[in-house]
Order: structure tokens, then sequence, then C-alpha cells
């Protein structure tokens, strides 16, 4: 499937117009099926959907482990994708007795949730193992220009985000794109199982919401770089976990708000 289409459009620039070929970014809806079972459907971009689908699972907590996803299969439908996996019976008992609970789903996995103490307790989160150490906030300029450079999806649309991953010197280790930024971390996180866990960070092209937060702290990334804002949910959790929670990472600065201790840092 196309991820990407061209539309007439018709250009105006100081009263003039120009006909063109605008790429325009695809999205598509793309329901997740659970032992047959259809748990959500999520408007996302239709490339990198095996990543989705694992990471998806992981960071809201269906799955506990990369080997508890027995198969999965990509099946195109006429009116959207259907992603369809077959998970340990232990895994899908307990997603049922969840989705008891729950009345809607959105890409952020918060709706259908009763109470506000629940949100905080929608993943188990991982033990602290504080892998990740001496990150020197230099190397952020040099992510942002790789960063930059490696988005397609954006280049050819203007209108996806992107989460990447970069080991603890700055190398640029995986990227994926989205129409949604919560769906690119989810490719993300499903490329950083695979993978077996590599040391590094977290880079995305948007702000950092708490369920970012969480997804990263339920499959045990220590530190998230937004390009953005972050919101006030998103720090108590960081500070709670002793996570490393950094916005308005852009060239030559940074506002970190918790986890220092991974850091480099010089006192003015």
């Amino acid at each position: 499937m196309d991820i990407t289409i061209q539309k007439q459009a018709v250009k105006l620039q100081q009263f003039f117009t120009t006909e063109l070929q605008e790429n325009l970014i695809c999205e598509v809806p793309v329901a997740l099926v659970y032992n047959g079972i259809s748990h959500a459907v999520m408007m996302t971009s239709p490339q990198d959907l095996e990543d989705f689908a694992l990471g998806f699972s992981l960071a809201e907590g269906i799955l506990t482990d990369k080997q508890e996803l027995y198969g999965l299969d990509v099946i195109e439908q006429c009116n959207g994708i259907e992603v369809q996996m077959e998970i340990a019976t232990r895994q899908f008992v307990a997603l049922k007795e969840k989705r008891r609970s729950m009345t809607g789903r959105t890409g952020c996995g918060i709706c259908g949730v009763e109470q506000l103490e629940q949100v905080s307790q929608s993943c188990k989160f991982l033990q602290k193992n504080d892998r990740l150490q001496a990150v020197n906030p230099q190397v952020f300029d040099d992510c942002l220009q790789q960063l930059e450079q490696a988005q397609q999806l954006v280049q050819q649309t203007g209108a996806s985000h992107a989460a990447a991953f970069f080991s603890p010197q700055g190398e640029l280790l995986a990227i994926r794109e989205d129409v949604g930024r919560h769906v690119a971390l989810d490719k993300l996180i499903g490329w950083y199982a695979k993978a077996g866990k590599p040391l590094g960070f977290v880079f995305v092209t948007s702000r950092a919401s708490f369920e970012m937060v969480q997804k990263c702290l339920a499959v045990g990334i220590e530190m998230l770089c937004a390009i953005s804002a972050t919101t006030a949910l998103a720090v108590e959790i960081a500070q709670a976990h002793d996570f490393t929670l950094s916005a308005f990472t852009r060239k030559g600065k940074a506002t970190v708000y918790s986890g220092e201790k991974r850091l480099l840092l010089e006192k003015a």
C-alpha cells in the first residue's frame, strides 16, 4: 500500500498561480487483532506495521516480551489493513479482562480508563536498570541534524512525525515515521524490541506527552528528548520513575526536567 499519494493543487505566491503535483501523506485505518479479536483501530501511515503492532503491544502492556508474540500477518482489506497477531494464551486472557473495563480506544491509549489513578498504573514499568549513563548533551545538535536528514516522509509531504533511536554517542540507529506521533513511537519501540533493546535514547519531533513517557518506561527506555514542549503530568511521571526527560531540545539548548544524572552537565 502506498504511503504517499500525489494530488493536483494550485500554489498561490505573490498573486500568481502555478499548477503542480503535491505529495500528500496517506493515513489508513489499521485494525490490531489479537487471537481473532479486534482490539483497536488506529489511523496510521501504512509502513512499518509489524514494528507498530509489536511496539504498541509492548507499550500498552498487552505483551511483556516479544517472545509472547507467536505470529503476525499484515492483511490489506478493502477499507484498510488488519494486523492479525497470535499471542500467548495468558496474555490474551489478561487482554480480555482489560477490555471489559474499557468503553473506547484512541491513539493515546487512555480513553476508557474509568479512574484517574489507573492512568499512572496502565503499564507495568520495568525495573530501573540505569544502563544509560554519561550522555554528553553536545551530541544533541548532531542528533537533530541526522534526524532532519533521515525524515524521508516529512521531506515528501511535510505532514509526518518521527521517532528516532540514538546510541549514547549520538549515532542514529533507527527512525520510524507516521502521521501520528504516538504511532511513530510505537513503531520505534517495535524495532527496539526486535533489535534486542540496545543502549541509547529516543528523540521525537513532537511534544512529549505523558503517554509517550509511559511507553518508554514500559519497555525499559531511559531517556526521551522532544523537540517541542512537554506536559506537567509527563514531568511528574518522569520524576517519579527517575526517567530522563528533555524538552525544547533544539540546537545548542534543551530543558531537562528529570533524570539529569544520565547527562554530563556543566553548571554556569
